[in-house]
């Protein structure tokens, strides 16, 4: 149970991760399971891929099917929408962790 309630209060932390890294570059997400188990996220790609889906489906990233290797590879990259939701997500999360930090 307490497992269930922290994977919910992260997976906000993960999607402002996920905006982070979408602004500075496009990336597959692949890639970005490795990315957040790096910072000690265990993301399985049947919760990783929803959570793109629907930030896709919000206008907060865009996607874009390359061909690599002879495999279509999908890339996401931030929007105007998502940049913008980002900026207001740090300042409220510097505010907030400066309130609790100890």
């Amino acid at each position: 149970m307490q497992e269930q309630i922290l994977r919910k209060f992260f997976l906000g932390f993960i999607q402002i991760h996920i905006l982070h890294h979408a602004k500075k570059e496009p990336f597959y997400g692949s890639w970005m399971i490795e990315e957040l188990s790096e910072h000690g996220y265990d993301m399985s790609p049947g919760t990783l891929y929803p959570l793109l889906h629907g930030m896709e489906s919000k206008g907060l990233l865009e996607k874009e099917e390359k061909l690599v290797d002879g495999k279509i590879r999908k890339y996401y990259k931030s929007t105007k929408l998502g940049d913008e939701i980002l900026q207001e997500a740090r300042k409220k999360a510097y505010e907030l962790f400066k309130e609790i930090k100890e």
